[in-house]
């Protein structure tokens, strides 16, 4: 296996995301033994994080000590990304001091330039564009929890509200994996209209290549037949908030409620990627009800975490036995000559 950066699903061929998936899932079944394999030991991680994280920055850090490796937490000023030093120089210089990277970044092409410049694998952990872990986490709670008799491609995951980077994710990952997706929300906030909208490309080559289904538009039929209903904040991520009032006129409609819920299949579940407003995007009935996966959801983020950075790293290779015992030999004779053994 070569090095490859983990930037955007659509890099990826419709198994060899199943394989990811597959992989985050065994090796959660692992550790909910008591088996904890080690497959990060003595590798370190260089999280570079330009946003405030919850999800994101514990799962990893959680995922490489479980794993037995270790973490960095590069923070917003605490480094030198884009500032006196270039990204690619950064990039270049992380290469040589940790074994792989993400970055949670605000621009798209942050993250892309950074992964242009690393000899290791670089992992977008959410750009303003895309967020491909968070996929790979919600397909991991979708294959746990698919309805009784059906597979994967037979589903239907809607997903109500603006179209956040989330929301475009979530439409190239089920589209590439032969699945139905339907965009339920206002005119003007379709993904068409979002920073994600270069990615109708992708989806519109899935739905040919793979036989997805993708829909959008303010039709609340939509709705009907979904197996999963999803959802995410209205217009509130970061520095684009919208006033509580604004919000309300625009996607008030577009609330995840009881009601919504009905539209959907019997035994419908509720996803939400989280932070919830809770009166808002979700009403508590729903985000607290049986029928919400959102937390064993937001859990899967670290079952996806394990499985990336396992799946990522599989190229480097340590060197054969005798090659070790060799260089062992080597370093306790200069030790031992120099007087420091």
């Amino acid at each position: 296996m070569e090095l490859r950066h983990f930037i955007d699903t659509s890099d990826f061929t419709k198994q060899e995301l199943l394989d990811i998936i597959h992989l985050s899932l065994k090796i959660k079944k692992c550790i909910k033994t008591g088996y904890y394999p080690p497959l990060m030991r003595r590798k370190t991680l260089g999280m570079i994080f330009q946003q405030s994280s919850t999800r994101t920055r514990v799962s990893y850090e959680t995922a490489m000590e479980q794993l037995g490796g270790h973490a960095q937490y590069l923070g917003p000023g605490m480094i030198q990304l884009g500032g006196h030093e270039t990204i690619g120089d950064t990039g270049k210089v992380l290469s040589q001091l940790v074994d792989v990277v993400m970055a949670r970044v605000i621009d798209h092409k942050t993250v892309v330039e950074l992964a242009e410049n690393c000899t290791v694998p670089v992992m977008n952990a959410m750009s303003d564009y895309n967020h491909p872990t968070q996929e790979i986490g919600d397909m991991c709670t979708i294959v746990e929890n698919l309805p009784r008799g059906k597979k994967l491609e037979e589903c239907k995951v809607v997903f109500v509200g603006d179209a956040t980077q989330v929301c475009a994710s979530l439409a190239m990952i089920t589209t590439k994996l032969g699945m139905k997706f339907a965009h339920y929300g206002p005119k003007g906030h379709l993904i068409p209209d979002s920073p994600s909208a270069a990615c109708m490309a992708a989806i519109e080559k899935n739905c040919a290549e793979n036989g997805g289904v993708f829909e959008e538009g303010d039709d609340r039929d939509l709705v009907k037949g979904a197996d999963f209903i999803y959802t995410d904040v209205w217009y509130g991520l970061y520095e684009s908030e919208m006033p509580k009032e604004e919000r309300v006129r625009v996607f008030g409609d577009y609330q995840v409620n009881r009601e919504m819920m009905q539209l959907g299949n019997l035994g419908c579940k509720f996803m939400h990627c989280l932070p919830a407003t809770r009166g808002e995007d979700v009403t508590d009935e729903v985000a607290d009800s049986d029928a919400s996966l959102c937390w064993e959801e937001a859990g899967n983020r670290l079952t996806a975490m394990r499985g990336l950075l396992v799946y990522f790293t599989r190229y480097q290779k340590d060197g054969t036995e005798a090659e070790k015992e060799a260089v062992k030999q080597e370093l306790e004779a200069f030790m031992e000559e120099r007087g420091l053994a």
